[in-house]
């Protein structure tokens, strides 16, 4: 076999943050104002991430995690144990506890084996009387067709919750993914676009469900927005509404992301970049499938570049590229294959053919164009 050219002194990792001098001056700023909890930085990462997505503030509210923000979705969707709630098998395994944790019968759907997003046919044919949401992933910062699924949720009267976590810069016909449904989140944990460490954001389109979240996740205290507060004669006094737990991000972690949403077009404009350069140096390789083209409806966040080969192929392939120093994975392994979540994969055929097929490289803006064309090469020597 020939090698590819001589590796990078590194490996290639799959995901990697983008930090650097920008980050570490808010940073130096949050510790020098002594103030690291939840304040100012966070009230104005709010406000910026809404005026971003084209939403109020009194529409979005931080929080610890994109997942935690979907078990808060889960409780307000105030769903009784007769009542189902859908979600393609193909997500992030958080979604689906968030849908378990609501009390609902969790109801799992297939996906399109190519777009691994969920489609109109596949809501339906799980659908019964008792479905009354659907908890949905945008594959890779790929939006789902929402011109189908929209219009599908209202004419059954479906809440729909969008699993933004991965799609930061998604649009759909210029309107913010996350903005399309009643209730979204997103993640900005290590592995994502835009990283805050740890933290998160959801969306509610009533404003008065996102007052009751912000609520239960600041234990039911009202004494103020949950923001340091010096007013009043007595502003150590405070009230208990209702019950709930600790659920915030602080001032460093959003002073971190304030910086990454400032930083977000150059981050899309490489990633499109990369996304360029895999489809046209990997489009004669008759082994490989390359990803759908990005509908002319949607502006991608491009977090995934996911390829297919035949099954048997993939896991070859793989082991290969990781011998090369290339890491690889699929995401997110099909939840009715686990035991908690297991249903027949009879059921499943399109989940089933893309986790047996799929395999995400990497993709990310620490990538070089030496870095682009080393996993070029490096696929390039496999032996299908």
């Amino acid at each position: 076999m020939t090698r590819p050219p001589l590796p990078p002194d590194h490996e290639i990792r799959l995901f990697h943050p983008d930090l650097g001098e920008r980050e570490l001056a808010a940073l130096a700023g949050v510790i020098e104002s002594a103030w690291l909890g939840k304040g100012e930085q966070t009230r104005n990462f709010e406000d910026e991430f809404a005026a971003h997505l084209g939403v109020s503030p009194s529409q979005i509210l931080s929080i610890h995690s994109a997942t935690d923000g979907l078990f808060y979705i889960a409780e307000a969707l105030q769903l009784e144990a007769r009542d189902e709630i859908i979600l393609p098998s193909i997500s992030f395994v958080g979604a689906a506890q968030a849908a378990a944790h609501s009390g609902a019968r969790v109801v799992l759907c297939d996906a399109c084996p190519r777009s691994l997003n969920v489609r109109v046919a596949d809501l339906d044919r799980v659908r019964t009387p008792r479905s009354k949401a659907v908890m949905l992933l945008h594959f890779g910062g790929v939006s789902c067709d929402m011109d189908s699924i929209v219009p599908w949720c209202q004419a059954h009267g479906i809440t729909l919750v969008e699993d933004a976590a991965c799609a930061p810069a998604t649009r759909w016909r210029g309107r913010a993914i996350g903005s399309l449904g009643s209730y979204a989140a997103w993640s900005f944990d290590s592995m994502k676009i835009m990283t805050a460490g740890e933290g998160g954001l959801v969306y509610a389109a009533d404003p008065e469900a996102r007052a009751s979240m912000a609520l239960r996740a600041s234990m039911g205290m009202t004494s103020s927005s949950g923001y340091a507060s010096t007013t009043g004669d007595r502003w150590w006094e405070f009230d208990v509404q209702g019950s709930g737990r600790r659920s915030v991000i602080g001032d460093m972690a959003a002073s971190v992301a304030r910086v990454q949403l400032r930083r977000l077009p150059e981050f899309i404009a490489r990633r499109r970049q990369i996304d360029s350069a895999y489809r046209n140096a990997l489009a004669n390789i008759d082994w490989l499938t390359l990803p759908l083209p990005v509908d002319s409806r949607c502006e991608s966040s491009y977090y995934f570049f996911a390829v297919q080969c035949a099954a048997g192929q993939r896991d070859r392939l793989a082991q290969h590229l990781r011998g090369l120093g290339v890491y690889t994975s699929f995401r997110y392994y099909p939840l009715h294959r686990t035991q908690y979540f297991r249903a027949p994969a009879a059921d499943f055929p399109g989940a089933n053919l893309a986790a047996d097929t799929t395999l995400c490289l990497p993709l990310h803006t620490r990538l070089d164009d030496v870095d682009v064309a080393y996993i070029v090469d490096a696929i390039r020597t496999f032996r299908a």
